[in-house]
């Protein structure tokens, strides 16, 4: 099916509309991306129930910066959806992308484009206040301590005078409607525990059972997402409510059509989403706490429904786990021994997914151990869940509404450790795509404890059958999607289908204005030493009277020798990552510059994308090396691993291509509107020597070169 010719007038018409009213010209990649996204999601065709018939409902977009991505999708996808009846979800992956598009460019093309629509932002449960959490503590902080340590392992920190101040805060703020429990509308920085004590996820939330659930932000929140045409959330929103099986918090995906902006963190976003991982002692700690705790529980709510018959099997099922533990320990640290240099990389990888028979019996005894403690907890949950329904409990509903959220808690982490056991118990299909798994050693409380984990390569099979089979269509877009010039690494890593629409639209940037240098004093950024002595030479010279700078490394390890090299008088202009966070280092780089002084900002991978430093606050930036993928990465050793065993080449396929787009996204920091211009200086002569090095430079801008 075409797009019909009324809803390409209507966005013809709003675009038009919008550039006059803007006093702005077309650009032709925006134009070519509104006709892109309109033809494929215009020639969606639905059933008389409505739901999608047929496959090409996918739209790739490589839109390089200063495309006007955010209106391009906007004005495509507003008109179509409404059209099919259907909801749109933009999705990005950063929150300061999606407090622009909610706070400035929605309400912009609302005024001036002439299409009717209104529009929300999506948040997940943790975002907002648990009312019910707040008060128990402002009522007993002693009784609300003692649970924390039911819900937490013996060192988690009690409530103190200054968190108790916050919270009291908080109650006289929502008492004289001054703060509706939205975080982000705090006026102060909270810091991760205070707000953790206070919020809520869905295993502890009671619902609608809640004595709070009239005054409750989040189910307010959510029972109005469905009244409006468009809802901003983010990947790992999209991404928690595909696991729950789509529909939960979002609109459902059949209903729904999608843009995935900042679309090449979908992938990661969805491996860290699928991964399973449990600490060892820390769990061992959790059992015998419980233990403890939940004689003072059934004490308690002792008598609602039939929970007294469940929870009289709970120190068994308790005690069953603990001794399948303790049998898996001692195997866990005999491979940890195993692990060469845990200052460096503090993990054991089991190669190939396939772990040692011994240890995957006793996870096949732990699964099933697990299983039986998280199906007893589920029984208890929901004997609670009917008993506050209920109008002829006896049971006070204030104690049943305490204790939730703690049966709710143990159950997500027996949930969890049935999921992480249940992936070491299992064999990976032959020839299939098989599981990492690992051992990570972590800080438990100045002492050691063994982090087990299980992740899935690729995210490619998850997300399409979560998401690319299911949804009405979508819309996948970022300034860097392809790898070496092909979208084929997007494909493998997100699983977008082959009969997608791909298309990659010119950038506005005249390229020509930043000039590309390799300097023969460059050396090989694989003899590390060499490499970063041959920087501290010739960095003051690259730098010389140049007020504005960004220099970019691939290990904080380089970054800090090099800073340590260099003479006082230059370290004294140069700010490096870690003194300050990201957003402090930015705004005193442009309160240096603003007041005529030399600022060189020495950063990491994170400065290499989503930083924006346009006009005379970065005319140079400079690359220490090819960003090759750390080698330690469990799921990247896997994946090199399993490509090999099937007779690729792990280093082409993947070290490659993946370097080669960090590398565009890093030289991407300079050019940021279409009047600037500058240097990009890279310090890696492998670019000019190795045989993958003229592949990497094909594959940028066709900037200026000096070479």
């Amino acid at each position: 099916m075409a797009l019909s010719a009324e809803l390409k007038k209507t966005i013809q018409t709003a675009y038009s509309q919008f550039l006059e009213n803007k006093s702005l010209k077309a650009r032709y990649g925006q134009k070519l991306m509104v006709a892109e996204i309109a033809r494929t999601l215009g020639g969606i065709e639905l059933d008389d129930d409505g739901v999608r018939v047929g496959d090409n409902h996918i739209c790739v977009v490589e839109a390089g910066t200063g495309t006007g991505k955010t209106v391009a999708y906007l004005l495509a996808a507003i008109p179509v959806a409404k059209a099919l009846g259907k909801k749109l979800v933009v999705s990005t992956a950063t929150v300061a992308l999606q407090e622009q598009i909610v706070y400035k460019d929605l309400p912009d093309l609302k005024r001036q484009s002439g299409l009717h629509f209104n529009f929300a932002l999506a948040k997940g449960r943790g975002r907002y206040l648990c009312l019910s959490k707040l008060d128990r503590i402002l009522t007993d902080v002693d009784a609300a301590n003692n649970s924390e340590k039911a819900l937490y392992e013996d060192e988690y920190p009690q409530i103190d005078e200054q968190a108790l101040t916050i919270y009291q805060s908080m109650m006289d703020a929502l008492a004289a409607n001054k703060w509706a429990g939205d975080k982000d509308e705090w006026s102060e920085e909270l810091e991760p525990q205070v707000w953790s004590r206070v919020t809520t996820d869905h295993r502890q939330c009671t619902g609608r059972r809640c004595s709070n659930v009239s005054s409750c932000s989040f189910i307010k929140s959510r029972d109005s997402l469905g009244t409006f045409d468009v809802i901003v959330a983010n990947h790992d929103l999209v991404l928690a409510d595909l696991a729950l099986g789509g529909g939960a918090i979002l609109p459902d995906p059949a209903d729904t059509l999608y843009v995935f902006d900042e679309g090449h963190h979908l992938p990661d976003k969805a491996l860290n989403h699928f991964a399973e991982h449990s600490r060892l002692i820390g769990t061992l700690k959790w059992l015998e706490q419980t233990n403890k705790v939940q004689g003072a529980m059934l004490g308690e709510i002792s008598g609602a429904g039939n929970i007294d018959r469940f929870a009289e099997q709970l120190p068994a099922a308790l005690a069953d786990v603990k001794r399948q533990l303790e049998m898996v320990y001692p195997m866990v640290t005999q491979l940890a021994e195993r692990i060469e240099d845990p200052e460096r990389s503090p993990r054991y990888r089991f190669e190939q997914g396939i772990v040692p028979d011994a240890m995957r019996e006793v996870s096949v005894e732990l699964k099933h151990t697990f299983e039986r403690l998280a199906e007893l907890l589920g029984k208890m949950t929901r004997e609670l869940e009917e008993a506050l329904e209920s109008s002829h409990c006896d049971v006070p509903k204030v104690d049943m509404e305490n204790w939730y959220p703690q049966l709710g808690v143990w159950q997500s982490r027996a949930e969890a450790g049935l999921a992480l056991w249940a992936s070491f118990a299992e064999l990976d299909h032959k020839g299939g795509v098989p599981k990492a798994r690992w051992i990570t050693l972590v800080d438990f409380g100045g002492s050691i404890d063994y982090e087990i984990c299980s992740s899935p390569i690729l995210a490619a099979k998850t997300l399409e059958y979560s998401l690319w089979n299911r949804c009405c269509g979508a819309v996948v877009t970022s300034a860097t999607l392809t790898a070496l010039g092909k979208f084929d690494r997007l494909k493998m890593r997100t699983g977008t289908p082959e009969a997608s629409t791909y298309t990659v639209v010119p950038s506005p940037f005249d390229f020509n204005k930043a000039q590309l240098q390799i300097p023969s004093t460059a050396s090989d950024a694989s003899d590390s030493l060499n490499h970063t002595l041959g920087i501290i030479d010739c960095l003051p010279a690259l730098l010389g009277a140049q007020k504005a700078a960004l220099v970019l490394f691939a290990s904080r390890r380089q970054m800090l020798d090099v800073y340590d090299g260099l003479s006082i008088d230059w370290r004294e202009q140069i700010l490096v990552q870690g003194d300050k966070s990201k957003q402090e280092m930015l705004n005193a780089h442009r309160a240096r510059i603003d007041g005529g002084e030399t600022s060189i900002l020495f950063g990491l991978a994170s400065f290499a994308e989503g930083v924006d430093l346009p006009g005379g606050y970065c005319q140079h930036v400079i690359i220490a090396k090819i960003p090759f993928a750390v080698p330690d990465d469990p799921v990247e050793a896997s994946l090199s691993e399993w490509i090999e065993a099937r007779g690729g080449n792990p280093f082409m396929e993947i070290t490659v291509p993946d370097a080669a787009l960090k590398l565009v996204q890093a030289c991407g920091r300079l050019l940021r509107t279409e009047t600037d211009t500058g240097t990009i200086t890279l310090l890696d002569n492998r670019l000019l020597t190795r045989r993958y090095g003229k592949a990497i430079l094909n594959s940028l801008p066709p900037f200026k070169r000096l070479f």
